[in-house]
């Protein structure tokens, strides 16, 4: 039995394994439950189904049945995006005879610049125009919304998108806060996705953006998340695509080969970091959020930082930062 993970797909398109265990079943008449483990596929799309005096036993249900199940749930489907452009036409076409002279300035074309309210219409944008997505997805990620019962709903809306755009043959590059580098969630999240997935991770990033075949951005309009822009405008798209790639060729990579950073003079990279914001005068507060950390968190590295330079004051560990070569040595390395 194989051991490769099964890719979810859909009943157009089944997999190697489902083709052959269907093939079987249909000609032996039945097939092990434990043996279908291999395409669970075959029990969802309905092809295989538990006999009703064994259940341990599979029976198939026969090809021209099947078909005619999904045909009819494809054209129901059809039915229904049919009754929806109706509805839509009804609602738009008085509205259509009322339009004035700047509401007719956009023209049939999207507008440069979009505003989507609300978690279930921003997915919705977003799952849209991934879908028309061809080439490449760049994604800055910084802490926020990763981990939680918030994070792990995100990454479920996402999935689906993600993988097709892979299926596709598209690419996904993002960039994660150091802080996120060991969080089991994400890894799971990239080991989950098939295809051509990168992740480099930095100290600090900008807020959250999503860049789609360098096309259209979405970014938030926010603190909560419950607006975003969208952005259509090619200049300021591209814009924020040079801003990715200057913030990629410094980050570290972490994913699928992660590289490790290195300590220099005994002070580690999430210190060094800690160390170059303290230089510039920013309070506890300031520098966890701007690294994506508590700020309890922050102050016991700030007296590990301390103790590793001999400090006995906070205007002492400023200068010995500056005096200890620690920051020279990290631009030296990069």
């Amino acid at each position: 039995m194989s051991t490769a993970p099964h890719r979810d797909h859909g009943a157009e398109e089944l997999c190697a394994a489902g083709v052959k265990l269907y093939e079987q079943a249909l000609r032996d008449g039945w097939l092990c439950a434990q043996e279908a483990v291999e395409a669970p596929c075959l029990t969802r799309f309905g092809l295989l189904h538990p006999a009703h005096d064994d259940p341990v036993r599979l029976e198939p249900v026969a090809p021209a049945a099947a078909l005619i199940r999904m045909l009819r749930g494809s054209r129901a489907r059809i039915a229904d995006e049919y009754r929806r452009e109706d509805r839509l036409v009804e609602q738009f076409e008085p509205l259509m005879r009322t339009d004035g002279p700047r509401a007719a300035d956009t023209g049939a074309e999207s507008p440069l610049l979009r505003l989507h309210s609300g978690t279930q219409r921003i997915n919705q944008a977003l799952t849209e125009a991934m879908e028309q997505a061809r080439k490449e997805v760049l994604c800055i990620q910084p802490h926020t919304g990763l981990v939680g019962p918030r994070g792990e709903v995100a990454h479920d809306v996402a999935y689906h998108r993600d993988q097709r755009l892979l299926d596709r043959g598209g690419r996904i590059r993002t960039l994660f806060q150091h802080t996120v580098v060991h969080l089991p969630a994400v890894h799971a999240y990239n080991e989950r996705l098939v295809g051509d997935v990168e992740g480099r991770c930095l100290d600090e990033l900008t807020d959250r953006l999503i860049v789609m075949d360098r096309q259209v951005a979405y970014l938030p309009a926010d603190d909560d998340g419950t607006l975003a822009l969208e952005v259509r405008h090619p200049a300021l798209v591209a814009y924020f695509v040079t801003t990715f790639e200057r913030l990629w060729r410094l980050a570290t990579p972490m994913y699928p080969q992660p590289v490790r950073r290195p300590t220099l003079g005994g002070v580690t990279p999430r210190r060094r970091a800690i160390a170059r914001l303290l230089t510039e005068g920013h309070t506890d507060a300031v520098i966890a959020d701007r690294l994506g950390m508590n700020v309890r968190t922050t102050r016991d590295h700030i007296a590990k930082l301390a103790a590793t330079l001999g400090s006995q004051s906070r205007a002492q560990l400023g200068y010995l930062i500056a005096t200890s070569g620690i920051l020279e040595l990290e631009e030296a390395v990069r």
